[in-house]
């Protein structure tokens, strides 16, 4: 804890503002339910420090030039983890963060449960082009009635819902209500995360012709993934994800009152865990050892596909201008074949496969979104990948 606060001041209504979040981001479990994926496993390898950053100078958007620890100071990062060929070579924590605990992740999850889509298609359980009411048939009479699980992948459902983090009161309160991480109102009713998901409308636009970006289609793609593998999605993701690729560290998944898991952004684990997912996705879907634990055809499709068109007439455009989006990962566009995967208050998976170099990042951003900071982030962690290209 720190000197400004104490652990009591924290509450559901206020867990994930500052300064509290600094906490409480990797604490999740004391505020929100949360389903065990798995408990630690093994003593991680020391830690090389920030040695390797130390003398790291980055070109700053206004084209001065900033430190990497500087950096990590002034956007709020809990830790930083750089891998090269999977070997840890630099590591940055904050005061008062524990690289052992477990830490929220939020939207990054969306791209744990695009993985799991991918391992159950390959087991033949899951058809990425089949109706989603194949699966939910819950969502029959909703804007995802008529809607494909491909689509839930690419964000491309037509779908009349606004992402907005800061609502009281409205659609996204009573989502996150749904999920349990918002306090029930005096004159809400409780309502599961599937009963929610159940009510959302069309825009008019149809499916498939734009990206936009929309949390619930991802929570009802891990609904998806549990009902064609007959699996609860922490199992499933512990079963054929975190054990297979060697993760070390504990791991959660926050669940609504049923025990639906929170599969768009409830996902908590360690920032070294998160950097051996991106060094799993930048072998193709194998561990170091060879042992395929994803598709190869699932990731070459990440790599190759989604919809152009789509992306750029979508909401997200500006993110990255030349990028794309597919099966749950960001294309980043910059001709190197990066891959990331990004969530709200700064959390970042950036794998950079001309550089061999995945970096992962933590943080506890007070802002939930903001472009700046974003656009920031990208031009930050593209130098720090290619800074080590040579070695």
């Amino acid at each position: 804890m720190t000197d400004s606060f104490k652990r009591s001041d924290i509450t559901l209504a206020n867990w994930r503002t500052s300064p509290f979040s600094r906490y409480s981001f990797q604490h999740v479990a004391e505020f929100v339910p949360t389903a065990e994926i798995a408990p630690a496993t093994g003593n991680e390898t020391p830690s090389p420090g920030p040695a390797a950053l130390q003398e790291l100078s980055l070109k700053d958007i206004d084209g001065s030039a900033i430190g990497v620890l500087a950096h990590m100071e002034r956007s709020h990062t809990d830790h930083l983890v750089v891998m090269r060929d999977g070997a840890v070579i630099a590591e940055w924590l904050a005061e008062n963060a524990d690289p052992a605990r477990p830490h929220v992740i939020f939207s990054i999850s969306k791209s744990v449960t695009g993985l799991l889509a991918g391992i159950a298609a390959g087991e033949g359980l899951l058809d990425p082009d089949a109706a989603v009411t194949r699966y939910v048939p819950s969502m029959q009479g909703s804007a995802y009635g008529d809607a494909r699980v491909r689509d839930l992948l690419d964000m491309t459902v037509d779908l009349d819902f606004d992402e907005e983090y800061l609502d009281d009161g409205g659609a996204f309160d009573r989502y996150r209500r749904a999920m349990l991480w918002n306090p029930e109102r005096g004159d809400s009713q409780p309502e599961t995360m599937e009963a929610f998901l159940a009510t959302l409308g069309p825009r008019g636009h149809g499916h498939g012709t734009q990206f936009y970006y929309a949390s619930p289609n991802t929570d009802l793609l891990g609904l998806v993934v549990e009902r064609a593998t007959g699996v609860r999605y922490h199992l499933y993701l512990a079963n054929r994800l975190w054990r297979a690729m060697r993760a070390r560290g504990a791991a959660s998944v926050t669940v609504d009152r049923v025990g639906t898991a929170r599969a768009a952004g409830g996902v908590c684990i360690t920032t070294r865990d998160l950097a051996r997912l991106g060094q799993l996705v930048m072998n193709d879907g194998r561990t170091a050892d060879g042992t395929r634990v994803i598709p190869r055809d699932w990731i070459d499709d990440m790599r190759t596909n989604g919809d152009r068109q789509a992306w750029v007439d979508g909401n997200f455009a500006d993110m990255f201008e030349d990028g794309r989006y597919r099966s749950c990962w960001y294309d980043v566009g910059d001709g190197r074949g990066t891959l990331a995967a990004v969530g709200i208050h700064g959390q970042w998976l950036w794998a950079d496969p001309q550089s061999r170099v995945v970096i992962a990042k933590t943080s506890s951003r007070p802002d939930a979104s903001d472009d700046d900071a974003t656009a920031l982030e990208v031009a930050m962690l593209s130098q720090i990948a290619k800074a080590y290209e040579t070695l």
